[in-house]
């Protein structure tokens, strides 16, 4: 039984092959872009819900306390300003990266992270205080839905935090690699949407729930 040479032309059309198969690039830029918006998308509609029913059970009091009761506006306030101080000092990082400054974009990165923490921070806080005076989420309708919604959102911002620190991990390892960017400017979507969220939540929640 013979053994089938491989004639040089077939090797060379093999080595050819190959060199463009790793050349080619399974994760470009705009398709990850394209699949995080998606994502963003159906997040959306997560949110879109807990708004939803917010609006509805949120004058479900069942006899207990109610917003105007419960929220502390000037407590709000403060977390209201930490989150957008980072969404800015993440916008500073996203600047200092496209100018290839590594330690500088770390550094704001690390801001952005310890105003996000700071936000986490107070919101349990807020929590502690009010399921220490009875009203948790079991104490009626109204506070189910507000623990729900309010906590999913501070759910987002503990991942977003924990994907920031893995960011900086691999960007003091690896350094500003096209990958490392395109992962940033993910994230930099993911944090100001986080905002956005924010912003309906302490207006719609907090700002309407002490009202009359």
């Amino acid at each position: 039984m013979s053994d089938i040479q491989a004639t040089p032309s077939a090797v060379v059309a093999d080595q050819q092959d190959l060199q463009f198969w790793m050349k080619e690039d399974h994760h470009p830029e705009n398709g990850t872009l394209l699949g995080f918006w998606i994502y963003l998308m159906s997040d959306c509609l997560i949110f879109a819900c807990l708004f939803a029913t917010y609006g509805v059970l949120g004058r479900s009091y069942a006899g207990g306390p109610s917003g105007a009761d419960l929220f502390e506006l000037p407590l709000v306030a403060v977390n209201t300003t930490m989150l957008l101080l980072s969404s800015i000092t993440y916008g500073f990082a996203v600047l200092e990266m496209q100018k290839n400054r590594r330690g500088t974009m770390m550094a704001w990165l690390i801001i952005t992270g310890l105003f996000g923490a700071a936000f986490l921070g107070i919101e349990l806080y807020e929590f502690a205080n009010l399921i220490h005076e009875g009203a948790g989420p079991q104490r009626s309708a109204f506070l189910s839905s507000f623990f729900t919604l309010v906590g999913t959102h501070g759910l987002h911002v503990t991942f977003g935090i924990v994907w920031l620190i893995t960011l900086l991990v691999q960007v003091g390892r690896f350094g500003l690699t096209p990958a490392n960017k395109r992962r940033i400017m993910c994230l930099s979507m993911f944090w100001h949407f986080l905002d956005v969220v924010w912003v309906g939540v302490f207006t719609f929640v907090y700002l309407m729930g002490v009202l009359p």
